[in-house]
């Protein structure tokens, strides 16, 4: 089994041995148990990995001797998931599960169709939990590099995002091209692709005008319809293997 993934800030890991204290250190040293002798990774999550040996622990904290460093270059082909806002726990999920598959990026959308609104100080709330969802979700998965959970959009920066993109595409039930059947950027070095999953109610027709007129294709996952919470990473799989990251 790989070792388990603790984030730190980048200059605490530039010592050749890591004391892992405050919530990390806790959590490896109270809740997962960590003893000496065990292997662990540190990460700044911004693709710098340590494999290290843990000499030493304490109630809240665990010494790590560093045996290798590790910088992991990012995708050249950035996989960008615009997700329109879910109900209950639905996005935090979409979220999680995202996370593990290989998202670099999740954007938060409000639209037109979304039962959910952040406003005030709920969207502060909200965003903050897919944040940490993101975070624990990336450690889970081993990464060492955090998804961005960038800030929310409304349809005009929605259309932005596709029409600076390599590839952009919205999942549509009625699109006549499938997501496998697209042509995707393998090994692009700009803005990768952009993704757009729209909300449990569907897109409205001005924003379909929007992101058709941002040069968007249209293009279908297969023959039943997903939840918005389930989209994306079922569409994240079909990229990865398409651009060969998988």
């Amino acid at each position: 089994m790989t070792p388990p993934v603790f984030l730190a800030d980048t200059a605490d890991l530039a010592a050749d041995t890591v004391t892992l204290a405050g919530p990390e250190g806790r959590h490896a040293a109270a809740v997962r148990r960590i003893r000496p002798g065990e292997a662990v990774d540190l990460s700044d999550g911004r693709g710098l990995r340590l494999r290290c040996s843990v000499v030493a622990a304490g109630a809240d904290h665990i010494v790590c001797r560093v045996l290798e460093r590790i910088e992991e270059p990012a995708p050249r082909t950035r996989l960008t998931v615009v997700q329109a806002l879910a109900k209950g726990d639905r996005g935090e999920a979409a979220v999680e599960m995202m996370t593990e598959a290989g998202v670099d990026a999740v954007v938060p959308w409000a639209a037109e169709r979304s039962i959910t609104r952040w406003k005030g100080d709920r969207a502060a709330k909200s965003l903050a939990k897919w944040r940490a969802t993101a975070r624990e979700a990336a450690k889970q998965a081993r990464r060492a590099r955090l998804p961005e959970i960038a800030e929310p959009a409304d349809r005009e920066a929605v259309a932005a995002l596709l029409a600076a993109a390599d590839l952009g595409v919205v999942l549509h039930e009625d699109a006549a091209l499938r997501l496998s059947e697209t042509e995707v950027p393998a090994g692009a070095d700009g803005a990768g692709v952009v993704l757009v999953v729209g909300p449990e109610g569907g897109f409205s027709d001005a924003e379909l005008d929007a992101f058709d007129a941002a040069g968007a294709v249209r293009a279908l996952l297969g023959d039943s319809v997903l939840r918005t919470s389930t989209a994306g990473v079922a569409a994240l799989a079909v990229l990865q293997a398409r651009t060969g990251r998988w």
